[in-house]
C-alpha cells in the first residue's frame, strides 16, 4: 500500500488554489408562460426592473413593462412568432438605452440602436435611456424654423417646427 506524503498533498492543494477560477456568473432566468399580440408573459424574474432589456431565444429582445407580483409582461422587440411557451428568458440587468452621438449621423438603426444600413457597426460609447425626464420648457430653445416633411399635403395641413416636441 502506497504511503501518502504530507508535502505532496500540500503541493497538490497549492496548485489547485493557484489555478482556481474565481469567475462565477449568476444569471436570473424566467420562463415564458404565454405569448400574444407581441407581448410575452414571463414567470420567474422577481428582481427585474421596469424598462429593463430582456434576452429571449432567437436573438429576440424584450422590454419589461408590466411588473406584477409573480410575473412580468414584456413587449417583444423582434419576431414574436419565434417565441413559444416555455422559452427561457434572461435578465440583462440594464435599462433599455439607445446609442447617441456623431457616429449615428446618416445611419439607419432599429429599435435597439443596431445598424440596419450595412455600413458596419456604430462606434459610440454614449448611450441614453429611452425613458428619461424631458427638459423643461424654459430650458428648451424656441421653435423658429419649419421642418419640411417632403410631402406638400402634410406640410400644408400640419406645420411642424424644427425642435418641436409635440404637435399642437
Amino acid at each position: 500500500m502506497a504511503q501518502i506524503k504530507a508535502d505532496e498533498i500540500t503541493r497538490i492543494i497549492r496548485e489547485q488554489i493557484e489555478h482556481f477560477d474565481r469567475d462565477v456568473s449568476v444569471t436570473e432566468v424566467g420562463n415564458v408562460i404565454s405569448v400574444g399580440d407581441g407581448v410575452a408573459r414571463i414567470y420567474g424574474l422577481e428582481k427585474v426592473m421596469a424598462g429593463e432589456l430582456l434576452s429571449l431565444p432567437h436573438d429576440v429582445a424584450g422590454l419589461a413593462l408590466n411588473l406584477e407580483e409573480d410575473q412580468v409582461s414584456a413587449v417583444l422587440l423582434g419576431d414574436a412568432a419565434k417565441i413559444q411557451e416555455g422559452d427561457l428568458v434572461k435578465r440583462t440587468k440594464r435599462i433599455m438605452s439607445v446609442p447617441v452621438g456623431e457616429a449615428l449621423v446618416g445611419r439607419v438603426v432599429d429599435a435597439l440602436g443596431r445598424p440596419t444600413d450595412d455600413k458596419g457597426p456604430i462606434l459610440t460609447n454614449e448611450f441614453i435611456p429611452i425613458e428619461r425626464l424631458a427638459p423643461g420648457v424654459v430650458d428648451r430653445r424656441p421653435v423658429r424654423e419649419p421642418l419640411q416633411t417632403g410631402l406638400k399635403s402634410i406640410d400644408a395641413m400640419i406645420p411642424i417646427g424644427r425642435g418641436q416636441r409635440e404637435l399642437i
